[in-house]
């Protein structure tokens, strides 16, 4: 049976951590003066790596953290920590700065491997982000669930970076620092649920 509530969870999670609409900018500031062909060749390429990767990650990581002995409940938390300095990053625009001197210092005639698919798509928050899902819905149905809501927001990803000039354009500055900021509260939230799930786990809380 699908888990509805999950789906919304793991949807919204992994939506705010990629944030499609705050890599949009960065895509064009790595592909400048590339022609359509070549930036839609590179959001291809992009997305599928980080598709393959996160799926990896999803698949082993629970696996490989009890293999070196740190129980998910640790991992919870860990990474609703990490979530957390993301959301403070992305409240107060310090990721968006970093990602553009990443695009200034990282100067590739292919970006889509390095600096875009890693680490700016899988990076440490979407790889834990995949690996806490999982956790919470073992087996192949709970992958299942995670490789959905994965490949619909790099899908949507694609979609923006496909047609980065006419976001960028309808949105402006103003509007991506807007949306980067409400997705950063609501990342936030998530991320002290996270946390408190650990805890929890651990009997720490009610």
């Amino acid at each position: 049976m699908i888990d509805t509530a999950f789906l919304i969870t793991a949807f919204v999670t992994l939506f705010v951590i990629v944030d499609p609409i705050g890599l949009t900018p960065v895509f064009l500031a790595l592909t400048q003066g590339m022609s359509t062909a070549q930036r839609r060749t590179i959001a291809i390429r992009a997305t599928l790596t980080a598709a393959v990767l996160l799926a990896l990650f999803a698949a082993l990581g629970e696996a490989v953290l009890g293999f070196i002995g740190i129980s998910m409940a640790a991992f919870r938390i860990a990474g609703g920590v990490l979530l957390f300095l993301t959301a403070l990053d992305m409240l107060f625009e310090r990721r968006n700065k970093r990602r553009e001197d990443r695009s200034e210092e990282d100067e590739f005639d292919d970006p889509s491997v390095f600096p875009l698919a890693i680490p700016l798509i899988a990076g440490p928050g979407s790889i834990a982000t995949v690996i806490l899902l999982t956790g919470q819905q073992p087996g192949f149905t709970g992958f299942a669930m995670v490789m959905a809501t994965v490949l619909a927001v790099l899908a949507i990803l694609l979609v923006m970076c496909l047609f980065s000039g006419l976001f960028e354009r309808l949105l402006g500055k103003t509007g991506i620092t807007v949306v980067t900021r409400l997705l950063g509260m609501l990342l936030a939230a998530l991320s002290v649920q996270f946390v408190l799930d650990g805890l929890r786990a651990f009997g720490f809380a009610g």
